[in-house]
């Protein structure tokens, strides 16, 4: 119950992630169908049979692949994020975190196969 109640508030902030690119759409998505998975077939089948949600869901799970146009977003957004680190009145170690993460998220996201 808890699963499929998760899953059905991911889903519609996928759906505005694939929509606008500050939110992290297609994440949401695939833990959306993860959460279906184990709690609602039934949702986890419309949600990867959904011709504009399902193909990034199904992309990951049969190659770990990222589209690039997604990666592009992905690093673009990561880049400004990271430069509003920099630029932040935030104390120097939470900068250096904020950036470091941010590059770690970047080189997995770069690393992926095309979807």
């Amino acid at each position: 119950m808890l699963l499929k109640a998760v899953g059905l508030v991911l889903v519609p902030i996928g759906i505005a992630g694939v929509i606008l690119p500050i939110l992290p759409g297609v994440p949401l998505l695939i833990l959306a169908a993860a959460c279906f998975a184990r709690s609602s077939p039934r949702l986890e089948k419309w949600l990867v049979n959904h011709p504009w949600l399902g193909p990034g869901i199904v992309a990951w799970r049969e190659r770990g692949a990222i589209s690039p146009k997604s990666k592009a977003i992905s690093i673009s957004v990561m880049a400004l994020s990271g430069g509003a680190a920099y630029f932040s009145a935030a104390p120097p170690v939470a900068k250096m975190i904020a950036i470091l993460s941010l590059t770690g998220a970047a080189l997995f996201v770069v690393t992926r196969p095309n979807h």
